[in-house]
This record gives structure tokens, C-alpha cells and sequence, in this order.
């Protein structure tokens, strides 16, 4: 975002705090500094000079989770994302942590194949993901005496991480199917390809079976969401025209992807970086409620009730609540429902900055399905379901996709 576009984006909030109604930071905190409204105030303060880059101010523009709820909410449409973006661009360099974790993310995505091996090679002889990070990441955590110190004692993560065998992203690119009627590309994303590859390869199943060529190809990187959070935007700006370059040759009905994340980065925000973005980018919830049609699927036999989570760029961002419900009842599950709604403060890397929040936000979604008394709770992200397993130990976490892949291809 320009400077003039930014100010006339500040310029645009006229305070109602309409913003404030779903702001799952601004229920923790309760304060005008930890909901929308404040923070575009605080930056509106720091353009104009009133306010001076501190560690206080830094520390308020990202305790944002960028959930995106407040958009919707917003009368006059302020990019509210945007402007937050903006800012962390401005006072990253307060915060020598991010100047650490900034270098770890570049040597991972620049050599993604080393890092995994590395990674795994350790988790091999005992030293977990959790570990190295907590060696690494020392500078990130938190001085004694600060706030969040329990947590950073705690470690830096509040999940635990596990290194599958081999990524999804290995060697094969194309997966073709016994009678094609259409082709689609595959947006894996980090989380999908390195830590939850079983989703991928549902995904995969699933597409075979309703007849689409499947094509992975090699150039794609990480979409930058990371690095834009943590403000680096050049990074992000790199990343996204090497995606972008790979992704625009393809000739594919649609490129998928299984985080939602991943999606309104390639799609919407890449135009507010490079000026253009992947129009065919689209979540598989809403593919697969297109392509299901009146093909029967078979009603799962291990699994009678479940409830699901809403993550909250699937839901605020891309407008999509039905579709991955639908599919859930058509796998022959009675879906029941939690009471209220809210974000499970995962965030990327919302929870190394704010892992206390991150984890009372986790808490209390955890109840909410704890509640429901089904059998298993189903999402749409991997990151939700990576967030949510650190708290669900009495019942299973699944990808939507699971269900349909056991749906349609096993029964």
C-alpha cells in the first residue's frame, strides 16, 4: 500500500466501532487499543507525527490476529487488513525477534527440500520441530519479567509439531485419472505439503475420482502470508511474483487449495503486492460442493456426529460457511452445531507474539465443541486444525476433505 492510499484509508474510519462486534482480540483485552478502531486510530496517530514508532505501539499493531471479521462489519469499507499490513511494514524493525525469525523463513523457503531433511533427520535421533525451534527461535522469546513469560517458558509454539515422512511435493507433478473430464492445479501451501501431506493426497483421491487431472508444479513457494504478517513485504512481493509467474502458465479450470490462507493471498492480496492476482484460486469446500452434483456418496461407518469450526479467512474473507457443512452431512454425518462462534487463535505467527492469547482463544472454542458431545471436530484449515489438536486430546480433528475422501472412495 502507498502512503497516500494508506492515509486515505485512515482517513475513511469515522470511529463508529462497528469493527469491535466479532474482534476476537478486542474480547480479550477489552481495551480501544486491542480492536480495529484503536489500532487504525494508533496508526492515523503515527502517520501524522502525533505518535513516535515504540515497542508499546509495535506490540499493539500485531497483537491483530488479521482474522478479517471486522471488514464485513466496517460501513465505509476501510481495508482494515491492508492498513495493518501497512503498519507492521513500518515498525517491524522496532522488534529484533522478527529480524531472526525473518532469516529462518528465508533459508526455509529458499531451500525447502534441506530444511525438511534437516528437520527430520533431528526429529529422528529425539529433537522435536517444538526443540529446534525453541534453540533458533531463542531471540524471539520474551525477556523474564515480561508479559507472556510463562508461555515463552512454555516454549515458543503452543501445538506440538511432527514431521511426516516425505512432503506432498516430492517428484510426481501430474496425477491423471482413468477418464478425465477436466483439469485442476494444486496450491498446496506450506502446512499441507511439509506437516499435513494425508490432506493433500485426499484431496488428490477425491479429484481422481470425479475425473480431473491433478497437477502440482514444481515452482510453487510459500504464498508469503508469514512474512507479510511479520511486515516484511519485500519478501512478500518476491514470493508472490514467483507464484504468480508458475501458476499464470498453467492451463487448469481452477487452482486449489486446502488453507484458506493460501487462497485470499494468491487471489485477493496479491493484487494489492504485484497488481495481479490468481483469479482461478478457489477453496475445495466450494469446488467439490460444484463437482459432487448428485453422485452418492457413501455414509461413513466410523464416525455417526461431528461439529465444525469456521476458520476465520474461510469465513470472513471468502464468504464460505455453507459449503463445507453440506459436505459434512452428505458424508452421511449429523453435523451438530457449537454455540456461538469465534476465531481458534492460531493466526500464523499471531501465536509467537501472543501466545497466551492465542491459547485463551484456543480454550475456549475447545469448550464450545467439548459441549456439542459429537464424536470428532472438523475444519477447513490446516493451521485450525493444528491449533485445535493442542487442545482436543478426547476426540479426533479432521480436514473436511477426510471425510469426503472416505465418503466417495471408501465408504
Amino acid at each position: 500500500m502507498e502512503d497516500k492510499k494508506y492515509i486515505d484509508e485512515l482517513s475513511k474510519c469515522v470511529r463508529c466501532g462497528s469493527c469491535k462486534a466479532y474482534c476476537p482480540t478486542y474480547d480479550e483485552g477489552l481495551t480501544e487499543a486491542m480492536g480495529a478502531r484503536g489500532r487504525l486510530t494508533l496508526l492515523r496517530g503515527l502517520l501524522s507525527g502525533q505518535l513516535k514508532p515504540s515497542p508499546l505501539l509495535k506490540e499493539r499493531i500485531f497483537s491483530c490476529i488479521l482474522c478479517g471479521a471486522c471488514e464485513k462489519l466496517c460501513p465505509p469499507e476501510v481495508g482494515i487488513t491492508e492498513a495493518i499490513y501497512h503498519g507492521r511494514k513500518l515498525l517491524h524493525p522496532l522488534d529484533r525477534r522478527i529480524k531472526y525469525l525473518g532469516h529462518l523463513m528465508r533459508f526455509s523457503v529458499r531451500r525447502p527440500m534441506l530444511s525438511f531433511r534437516i528437520a527430520k533427520t533431528l526429529q529422528h535421533i529425539g529433537v522435536s520441530p517444538q526443540n529446534i525451534l525453541d534453540v533458533l527461535g531463542t531471540p524471539y522469546r520474551r525477556p523474564r519479567g515480561e508479559k507472556n513469560t510463562a508461555s515463552a517458558e512454555r516454549g515458543i509454539l503452543p501445538f506440538t509439531l511432527t514431521i511426516p515422512d516425505s512432503p506432498l511435493r516430492d517428484h510426481r507433478q501430474v496425477y491423471k485419472p482413468e477418464r478425465k473430464i477436466g483439469r485442476v492445479a494444486l496450491f498446496t501451501g506450506c502446512s499441507t505439503n511439509f506437516l499435513y501431506p494425508h490432506l493433500g493426497i485426499s484431496l488428490i483421491n477425491v479429484l481422481l475420482r470425479l475425473g480431473y487431472e491433478v497437477v502440482l508444479p514444481t515452482g510453487e513457494i510459500c504464498c508469503g502470508a508469514p512474512f507479510r504478517s511479520l511486515g516484511l513485504e519485500d519478501d512478500a512481493v518476491e514470493l508472490a511474483k514467483k507464484n504468480h509467474e508458475t501458476f499464470s502458465k498453467l492451463s487448469a479450470e481452477a487452482i486449489l487449495s486446502l488453507c484458506p490462507t493460501c487462497i485470499i493471498s494468491i487471489k485477493t492480496h496479491y493484487p494489492n503486492l504485484i497488481g495481479k492476482g490468481l483469479e482461478k484460486a478457489m477453496d475445495v469446500s466450494r469446488f467439490l460442493m460444484n463437482k459432487l452434483g448428485s453422485l452418492e456418496l457413501s455414509p461413513l461407518r466410523h464416525m455417526k456426529s461431528a461439529t465444525y469450526h469456521d476458520p476465520c479467512h474461510l469465513n470472513y474473507s471468502l464468504g464460505i460457511k455453507k459449503e463445507p457443512r453440506e459436505l459434512i452431512q452428505r458424508a452421511g454425518v449429523e453435523l451438530i452445531e457449537a454455540r456461538g462462534e469465534g476465531c481458534c487463535g492460531f493466526g500464523g505467527v499471531f501465536t509467537l507474539h501472543n501466545p497466551d492469547l492465542s491459547k485463551d482463544l484456543r480454550d475456549k472454542r475447545v469448550d464450545a465443541y467439548a459441549g456439542t458431545g459429537a464424536e470428532a471436530l472438523v475444519t477447513a484449515c490446516p493451521g485450525c486444525m493444528m491449533q485445535l489438536s493442542a487442545g482436543i486430546k478426547d476426540r479426533p480433528v479432521y480436514h473436511v476433505v477426510e471425510l469426503v475422501e472416505k465418503a466417495i472412495c471408501r465408504g
